[in-house]
């Protein structure tokens, strides 16, 4: 089975289920998965691993993120989007600096409500499928941080925007509170992602995992076949002995290891680096 590392650019009104399933097809895999789930109204990166590279996402670096949205202002919305529009108010245009005011007062970090219809988890149950059939639920407040915020275009009532937020982050929420930091309801109509950390589209080319992992190099000085078979590795032969999580590199293969309280975990026992 092919290792492959690359980003995808997953189109507007499909589930990132449905477009990983093409993408199996089109590589001819059956092992593939991807980091960061897009709304299925949402289009733009979507990080793919296929074979034994679907075991890094939880080390790679994939912050922050950074999305160009689209805020209809007057518009309500229970989803925070285009899906289940309400009503519409008029309302009468902003001057452009009320604009730029609202956006940049989202800057560092913010508390605040996830979309009812999200993929958060209450007692097991995810938020959209009970807020689909009318169930009673209470979701708690969540902390982002808002690194940037800037205004791309204006066109009333539509306010196109860029925000780079932290991982986590909800980008429906963040239009809805400019809106109502403007005095009205408000929900996107657009949304794109436009990167991950260093993850930007390039029409699908293939990415060397190694540059996308931040954790320091070590260098075990024990047996060449000891990580290979999985054995019990001790801190005495490792160049940084120092508490931490490292790379291991070979030639053709990878592991990460984490030395805590003068013992060696392994992470991630080892994979190929061969594509």
């Amino acid at each position: 089975m092919e290792n492959r590392l690359f980003v995808g650019y997953k189109p507007a009104n499909l589930p990132s289920n449905f477009f990983l399933s093409r993408l199996k097809r089109k590589y001819g895999t059956k092992k593939a998965g991807f980091s960061g789930t897009l709304d299925p109204f949402a289009k733009g990166v979507l990080i793919i691993a296929l074979g034994q590279f679907t075991k890094l996402f939880r080390f790679l670096d994939k912050v922050p993120k950074t999305y160009r949205a689209t805020l209809w202002i007057g518009a309500t919305s229970p989803t925070l989007d285009s899906e289940k529009i309400e009503r519409v108010e008029t309302v009468m245009p902003f001057a452009p600096i009320s604009v730029e005011i609202a956006l940049k007062s989202l800057i560092g970090e913010i508390s605040y409500l996830p979309p009812r219809y999200s993929a958060k988890k209450i007692d097991g149950q995810r938020a959209y499928a009970m807020a689909r059939a009318d169930k009673e639920f209470e979701l708690a407040k969540i902390t982002s941080h808002v690194y940037d915020c800037k205004l791309i275009h204006y066109a009333h009532p539509f306010l196109t925007f860029e925000i780079t937020i932290s991982e986590g982050g909800y980008v429906r929420s963040m239009g809805a509170i400019i809106a109502q930091k403007l005095g009205f309801d408000g929900c996107l109509s657009a949304l794109e992602r436009l990167n991950e950390g260093l993850f930007v589209y390039d029409n699908e080319k293939a990415l060397n995992p190694l540059d996308y992992l931040s954790m320091p190099e070590n260098v075990y000085m024990g047996r060449e076949d000891d990580i290979e078979l999985g054995r019990v590795l001790e801190v005495e032969n490792f160049t940084i002995q120092e508490e931490g999580i490292y790379k291991i590199i070979n030639d053709e293969w990878l592991s990460i290891v984490e030395i805590k309280e003068k013992r060696v975990e392994y992470l991630l026992n080892k994979i190929s680096l061969r594509s």
